[in-house]
């Protein structure tokens, strides 16, 4: 058993990846922003804890890290208000890496995006370009960290269900997605993909960006 916190835990893909780290062993906290979230994370088995990581200081998420053995980013601003996806996805989640170094809750799993790169080439006017830059910003900073971590980039999020089989593509990938092919991703495979990387040690230090595909998870991921 290992110790999980969840950054981000109501959103979609942590909801779907909580009840599988519980049920392979694992005890799990859910970091939620509001009060009313809490009995979705209880009935989920997972511990809730009251944190807005917009606001939240370095110093507020080691305390949060405190005891804990693992960090799973699944937090997101969800676009929309440039700001606010700045102090999320890029000031959040690199305030996170080094709170978690510091409270020694060295494996770290960050859920991005197939694409995500500081080479993004997305135009500054463009109004997905700070979701990108952040992303990449974030990226980058775990890769220079001295954390354990995997960085997982799916394609297009669906709410499809799951099938337990994806393709790699992309970064450290033999081949990237051609054109017409669908980039598709359940997020329930994506919350599958969350649990076999915290089993595989094959999986540290590496990006593994995938899509929905013909390979079981556990292979990919081994």
């Amino acid at each position: 058993m290992s110790n999980v916190i969840i950054v981000g835990g109501h959103g979609k893909v942590a909801q779907l990846a909580t009840p599988l780290l519980v049920e392979a062993g694992h005890k799990v906290t859910s970091i939620i922003r509001d009060s009313d979230q809490e009995d979705t994370i209880k009935d989920l088995s997972a511990t809730p804890l009251l944190l807005d990581v917009e606001s939240a200081t370095q110093d507020d998420f080691a305390k949060a890290f405190a005891g804990q053995d693992a960090v799973v980013w699944a937090a997101g601003a969800g676009g929309g208000n440039p700001e606010r996806t700045y102090a999320v996805d890029r000031d959040a989640a690199i305030a996170s890496m080094d709170a978690a170094q510091g409270a020694e809750a060295m494996r770290y799993i960050m859920v991005s995006y197939y694409g995500s790169s500081l080479n993004h080439g997305v135009d500054e006017d463009n109004a997905f370009y700070p979701y990108a830059q952040s992303k990449a910003l974030a990226d980058e900073h775990l890769m220079d960290s001295d954390l354990h971590w995997t960085i997982l980039g799916p394609g297009m999020l669906t709410l499809d269900e799951p099938t337990g089989m994806i393709r790699r593509v992309g970064r450290m990938a033999d081949e990237n997605l051609a054109e017409g092919d669908s980039s598709d991703t359940s997020r329930a495979n994506v919350a599958r993909s969350i649990v076999a990387a915290l089993s595989s040690e094959k999986t540290l230090n590496t990006i593994v960006d995938f899509v929905d595909g013909d390979t079981p998870i556990e292979d990919v991921l081994s």
